[in-house]
């Protein structure tokens, strides 16, 4: 495919009669439809995407026509791909009409795309794709201009209505609720959980199907995101700041920057160190409330289905319990800011992304245990037996269990080891688990043989 049959975008003119250009598509927005102004009866469908073919240069594209030509044309690619574009009609911009509500371009034309006179075709050609695909990895506004979420959640009802751009680390994604409007219109909501070196989680909402598309198909903890003209809203319910995507907005998956490498280093880490997993706090739902009992297979398969985090009861064997370990593997201290492992005796946090760091250190010691459960259906392994929860299982402090000799640490491991328990457990999505998921332990005992019994009855009645 010879390059010099295109146009690009820098150069376009509305003097070119017959013009060709290329681009990977980085933003298209939904398919909606509109009354014919000369016709009421029949609609009129359209679209928008944004092509982009340079570091410095993108523009937008609308289609319009009918429905058959714009959603057969608008499935036909997606943001990612790299298209073709025969015979577009090259107009200037009108910032006061439909331009208002499309992303702000470098160009000060646009294009549009009709069925009887353009073509918008896949491009094959495997030299140009790998030439335009390191293109969507470059954030369209300066990869300095962005707030923390930190910044958001300082200026708070300041920003309310106002459209920012974002850096964030992808924390966890919800599950795309369906619902039908008051006229009869079906829409769609998603929900991603957000977080960076300043705040924990942060919601960032879709309510359009093709950014919906986009969201989902992001790897949570592995994923860091520049989104160029978000909208930020104060969501009177949740008493917070929300960021909702919207026409004008542009989300740069994983962005080629120096500060979106920091904060991707940062994620890693924090996922590493099981900090992501302590943040999701258990005390989100009282122990006794949670009521629902499973055998281990049926935990596991309800998080296939379900990747937001649950909570139920398991009548399963502890199979792993190393209290026999060096005291150093099971009392552990992590720093009170990013919840990342420290040395006790440290000066600074050694986790160079950690939001604290300048200030005098900050450190919190407790158990730290990574356990394993059993049943007759499989095990979970490496969950987490933390803190306070740990010390009400155990029944000693870390104070005492360090006083203890090593008799006494293995006779206290074999109280529970292979003892059936009754345990309270949150299910949370993890990459970093072969499973898929990773265990959070709420409450751990001995369990009662007669509660056993009627709950195993009634799980094989189920089965």
């Amino acid at each position: 495919m010879a390059a010099l049959s295109f146009i690009s975008i820098s150069e376009l003119h509305p003097n070119f009669s017959h013009p060709k250009v290329l681009g990977v598509i980085i933003g298209k927005t939904d398919v909606r439809s509109f009354p014919d102004r000369k016709n009421i009866e029949i609609d009129r469908f359209t679209f928008g995407f944004t092509i982009r073919d340079s570091p410095d240069f993108f523009i937008n594209v609308s289609a319009w026509g009918n429905d058959t030509y714009v959603n057969g044309l608008a499935d036909s690619f997606s943001i990612g791909d790299c298209v073709t574009i025969e015979n577009p009609l090259v107009s200037t911009k009108d910032p006061e009409k439909g331009d208002r509500f499309c992303p702000k371009t470098p160009s000060h034309y646009r294009l549009l795309v009709t069925e009887t006179h353009s073509q918008v075709c896949l491009c094959a050609d495997v030299d140009t794709i790998d030439r335009l695909l390191p293109l969507i990895h470059l954030p369209v506004k300066d990869s300095r201009d962005f707030y923390s979420l930190g910044d958001i959640v300082a200026n708070g009802q300041k920003l309310d209505g106002t459209v920012i751009n974002i850096l964030a680390a992808v924390k966890l994604i919800g599950e795309t609720k369906q619902f039908i409007t008051s006229d009869g219109r079906r829409g769609q909501r998603l929900e991603v959980k957000l977080f960076d070196d300043s705040v924990s989680s942060f919601p960032l909402i879709g309510w359009d199907r093709e950014a919906i598309q986009l969201l989902q198909t992001l790897v949570p903890r592995e994923t860091v995101l520049f989104i160029a003209d978000i909208k930020m809203s104060f969501d009177s319910f949740r008493s917070s700041m929300v960021a909702t995507v919207n026409s004008k907005s542009i989300i740069t998956v994983n962005p080629d920057t120096r500060e979106a490498s920091l904060l991707f280093s940062y994620a890693k880490e924090m996922s590493e160190s099981g900090a992501l997993d302590q943040d999701e706090a258990p005390e989100d739902l009282p122990v006794e409330s949670i009521t629902d009992v499973y055998t281990v297979n049926q935990l596991k398969d309800k998080a296939k289905d379900h990747p937001e985090p649950f909570f139920g009861v398991t009548y399963s064997f502890i199979s792993k319990l190393d209290l026999d370990s060096s005291v150093s593997k099971v009392i552990k201290t992590r720093c009170a800011r990013c919840k990342f492992l420290v040395l006790e005796d440290m000066q600074v946090c050694t986790n160079q992304l950690c939001p604290g760091r300048e200030q005098p250190p900050s450190a919190t010691t407790g158990f730290d245990l990574l356990v394993d459960f059993t049943d007759h259906t499989g095990t979970l392994q490496a969950c987490s037996l933390r803190g306070p929860v740990a010390e009400r299982t155990l029944g000693c402090t870390t104070e005492e269990f360090t006083s203890l000799t090593d008799d006494q640490r293995t006779a206290l491991k074999w109280r529970f080891l292979l003892e059936r328990c009754k345990i309270h457990v949150k299910i949370l999505p993890s990459t970093r688990m072969k499973s898929g998921i990773r265990g959070v332990i709420l409450a751990c005992s001995l369990a009662d043989p007669g509660e056993v019994k009627q709950h195993m009855s009634k799980l094989l009645q189920e089965l």
